[in-house]
Parts: C-alpha cells; sequence; structure tokens
C-alpha cells in the first residue's frame, strides 16, 4: 500500500517517479472505471515525455476493470472532453501536467457527457487507489482502440463564429511547443476553406517534450514578452499564447499589450450578449465591476460562482449560462458541453475584431480606465485562515459590503478586494481593483500588502 499524495481539489498532479508513476497511473485507471462503472473511456495525453508511459500504464487498468478504451492520442484537454461526450462514453481521462513544471505530470477526469466528478466520486476513486481495494479482474478484459474525433472537434468549435465574417486579419500563434499547434492548424484549415481571411505568424508551434523555449505558461509576465515581440514585429492585428494543454489561452493586442483575464471575460460576454441579450453570464468573485457593467449593459444577467472549474461549471448548468469567465483564462461555454476551452475564445475574438474593423487595444481602452485591477499577488504564509481573520477584523467595519463567497471580498465604494486562499498551496490570493483611479489603487495595493506581511 501507497500513501497517494498526488490527488488534488480537482485532478491529480505530482513529480513523475516520485508521489506519481506507472504503478499509480494503472490504480488510478483500475478505480475511476471500478468507481464509475465506467464501460467506456476516452483518453488522451499531451506530449510530455512521461505522458505515454503513464497513459498506457492507466489504459491498461481501464481495461483491467472490463473498460474499452477509445484513445485520442496526442490533443488537448478540451478534446478529451469533446470526445467523451461525441462518443457517448462513461468517463474521459487526460494525461497532462498542463503549465507545471518538466518533471510533473499529471491526470484530468471528467464523467459522462463532459461533466466534472462530483467530490464524492473523486474521492472515493482516490480511496480505491490508494488502498488497492479492487475488484476481481473483469472477465472481458476491455479493449483498446485508437480513434480520431478531431474533425467533429473542430466543426463545433468553428460553429461559434461566422468564418466568412473573419478578416482580413493577422495573428500571432504561440503554442509554447505544447499541444495546440496540430489543433490550431487544423481550425485554421476549416476557417479558411469557410472564407476566413487570416495570416498567421506562428511561434514555438511544434509540439517537443524538451520546452525548448520554457514551460508554456503565458500567465507568467516573464513569459509574455516574447509574443508580445513579435506582434509588434509583424505588424499583427493580436497575439494568442496557450498553456501547455491549451485550455486556457491568453491574448495581446497589437501593440503587444498584454490583455488582463478580467477584460478577455468583459470582452467575450459583449460577443454572447450581441447574439442573446438575456443570456445569464457566469464570472468568479476575485474582479467584478467590468464585467458586471458589461454584462448590465448588454442586457444579461451576471451571476458569480466560486473559483474552480468544477463550481463554476456546476454553477452554469445550474442557471443554463451561455457563458462562464475566470481571470485566470478558462473561459467555458454551454454549447461546448460547459467545458472550458482554450480554442473558442480566440475564434470569438478574430470575428468580433473583424466586424469592428478597430485596434484590439480600442476595444479594452475604456475597461482599462474605469476599472484598474492590480493582478492576482501571491502571499505565501504559514496560516491562510489566521491571516484573513486580521485582514477581515481590520477593514469590514468600514465596508459597504463583505463577502464570504469564496474567501472574503469587501468594497469601499471607489475600490474593492478579494483575498483568498489557493485550493492547492499555502498561498493567500490577493485581488483589487478601483474606479477609474490608478492611484488609488497603488495605494491600496501597498496598503494591503503591509497588512498581510504584518498579519503574517
Amino acid at each position: 500500500m501507497r500513501t497517494l499524495t498526488c490527488f488534488k481539489a480537482y485532478d491529480v498532479r505530482g513529480r513523475v517517479g516520485d508521489n506519481l508513476d506507472a504503478d499509480i497511473a494503472y490504480r488510478i485507471g483500475r478505480a475511476l472505471a471500478e468507481t464509475l462503472a465506467a464501460r467506456s473511456v476516452v483518453v488522451g495525453r499531451d506530449i510530455r515525455d512521461s505522458s505515454p508511459v503513464l497513459l498506457a500504464a492507466l489504459v491498461e487498468g481501464l481495461r483491467d476493470a472490463g473498460a474499452d478504451v477509445k484513445d485520442i492520442a496526442l490533443c488537448g484537454t478540451e478534446e478529451v472532453y469533446f470526445a467523451t461526450d461525441h462518443f457517448g462514453a462513461d468517463a474521459g481521462v487526460m494525461v497532462t501536467a498542463s503549465h507545471n513544471p518538466i518533471d510533473y505530470n499529471g491526470v484530468k477526469m471528467v464523467g459522462a457527457g463532459a461533466q466534472p466528478l462530483s467530490d464524492v466520486a473523486f474521492r472515493a476513486i482516490e480511496a480505491r487507489a490508494a488502498t488497492h481495494a479492487f475488484a476481481a479482474p473483469a472477465a472481458r478484459r476491455g479493449q483498446h482502440e485508437m480513434v480520431s474525433a478531431r474533425e467533429a472537434y473542430v466543426a463545433r468549435v468553428c460553429s461559434f463564429v461566422d468564418p466568412a465574417a473573419i478578416g482580413p486579419i493577422h495573428l500571432v500563434a504561440n503554442p509554447g511547443n505544447g499541444c495546440a499547434g496540430p489543433t490550431f492548424d487544423a481550425i485554421l484549415g476549416h476557417l479558411t476553406a469557410r472564407g476566413a481571411q487570416i495570416k498567421v505568424t506562428r511561434l514555438h508551434h511544434t509540439p517537443d517534450a524538451r520546452f525548448p523555449n520554457g514551460i508554456p505558461n503565458p500567465l507568467l509576465p516573464e513569459n509574455q514578452p516574447v509574443t508580445a515581440e513579435a506582434v509588434k514585429a509583424h505588424g499583427a492585428d493580436l497575439g494568442v499564447a496557450w498553456d501547455g494543454d491549451f485550455d486556457r489561452c491568453f491574448f495581446f493586442d497589437e501593440a503587444g499589450g498584454f490583455i488582463p483575464g478580467e477584460f478577455v471575460v468583459g470582452l467575450l460576454a459583449q460577443a454572447v450578449l450581441e447574439a442573446r441579450p438575456a443570456a445569464n453570464i457566469v464570472y468568479d468573485p476575485r474582479v467584478v465591476w467590468n464585467t458586471q457593467r458589461i454584462v448590465s449593459e448588454c442586457g444579461g444577467q451576471a451571476i458569480m460562482s466560486k473559483t474552480g472549474h468544477v463550481l463554476v461549471k456546476d454553477k452554469m448548468r445550474a442557471s443554463k449560462a451561455l457563458y462562464g469567465g475566470e481571470m485566470s483564462a478558462h473561459h467555458y461555454f454551454r454549447d461546448f458541453m460547459y467545458c472550458d476551452s482554450g480554442m473558442i475564445p480566440w475564434l470569438l475574438m478574430l470575428e468580433r475584431l473583424s466586424r469592428a474593423k478597430t485596434p484590439f487595444s480600442s476595444l479594452v481602452a475604456e475597461m482599462r480606465q474605469r476599472h484598474p485591477s492590480s493582478g492576482e499577488i501571491n502571499f505565501r504564509v504559514e496560516s491562510t485562515e489566521e491571516v484573513t481573520a486580521r485582514l477581515k477584523q481590520r477593514y469590514a467595519p468600514a465596508a459597504e459590503t463583505v463577502d464570504g463567497l469564496d474567501g472574503v471580498s469587501m468594497e469601499f465604494g471607489d475600490w474593492r478586494f478579494n483575498l483568498r486562499a489557493s485550493n492547492t498551496e499555502p498561498l493567500l490570493r490577493l485581488n483589487v481593483e478601483t474606479l477609474d483611479c490608478p492611484e488609488l489603487l497603488q495605494a491600496r495595493v501597498a496598503e494591503l500588502t503591509e497588512a498581510i506581511q504584518a498579519a503574517a
């Protein structure tokens, strides 16, 4: 029996050879099939060197439990989501570490229809894998079949736009040597065959397990200049960069300016609401004022959810929301099984820019002016609960509103902050926003930083 430390809040992540290896992958596959009584499972993997080995072991576990396996091989996480629904499978499994260090890997799991696993089911899989509490091998061992759903997947994501309305436009695309390159090419071919006029400058396009240009995580400021500089150097209209398994994408305007996540949420909400003005839009509580304003102005209903893909998807299903967005660059769509996609957002953005016939920076200029925000600031502390309690005690008496949906959020008329603990690390994450006042933002960030450090 081995203690498993690779099971996190919603998925599996660990250092290969340390707390994640082929034996654990086998046990996860066996446990998933037995816990969900799955007879058919879709699997896929990212480009990492360890992924084929881990996937092969996981497949053996699934088959020993009697599950037939449909293997779509190298792909993005959202392609596993789509294929799980497309093939009517009982579950889907993606072997990926996304943007984690090169010696890490992980497993993402969904149920039928690409629905997130409940916490009860996820913890049952963890317990079964940890204790090796398996039934006898199935009388009929499952089959393993290599399949492809990419053509159908490409048709689905492209259905979100009118290809003939796109262009002429110049895009810098940077997959960071992750999985996005081949899928991007398939989508581009579909669009251009239907009238889209798109010029593409490719960066770090070929999947490469060595990650010669660094781990693909465009959210890190040090990883952004390569895309930004290419946009400027090539005179492109925008840049798009993806993380390793391309369930997140990040945008740069024509001047190379990085577009903060909350403004992307606002732009995508606008795009969705232009077609369906009364739709529900779900958003996370970290930075909210820009999203709330835009959704209201466009005639929609803004609905707040706790941060995290399982929670956002559940809230969207409950409210039948058309779109959900997190400032961390996860974007969810009702007509994509309520799942997050790193491909649909740039399609919507290309169409929006083409119709607007204005520079990308112009679309976000008012947002930047009206809603300055700090970006997420992380603090490593021994006790997130104690520090949060001290900040709440200090600031709550003067707050106009105090909300505890996710961490603590407080509003003070012309400024607001959210402070929440990380789900996976001993970190407190701070976000601050103001109304029309960058100077106030700087002052409040400095003040809160000092308060958190003192409390810690």
